[in-house]
């Protein structure tokens, strides 16, 4: 059982930046890492994610001005968001996917709104 805990969550101008950060209670170096969002009345999304190597991906909306990293030592993954828009506003996830396994769990979301 690996417990995700995000914050650096909170309210921000648009161009400005937010880092989020999501801290495991495992190990998470074989693990797939993302970022999912959800906005208000909205399906969640993916923002981003990063697999055991370093490899990355990005949805096409955050591409250029989202960055996801992690430090397998400190068993974190960051999201270091720049140039925010309004419509970046959502409760944003961490999720941390077990391979092999297939288990994957969930944080319990931290709070980005971005004003105009």
């Amino acid at each position: 059982q690996v417990q995700l805990v995000e914050s650096g969550g909170g309210l921000v101008q648009a161009g400005g930046s937010l880092r989020l950060s999501c801290a495991a209670s495992g190990r998470i170096s074989r693990m797939v890492m993302a970022w999912y969002r959800q906005a208000l009345g909205k399906q969640r999304e993916s923002v981003a994610s990063i697999i055991s190597g370093g490899t990355t991906n990005y949805a096409d909306s955050v591409k250029g001005r989202f960055t996801i990293s992690r430090d397998n030592a400190k068993n974190t993954v960051y999201l270091q968001m720049n140039s925010l828009k309004p419509e970046d506003t959502a409760v944003y996830y961490c999720h941390a996917l077990a391979v092999p396994g297939g288990y994957d769990y969930w944080g319990q979301g931290t709070q980005v709104t971005v004003s105009s």
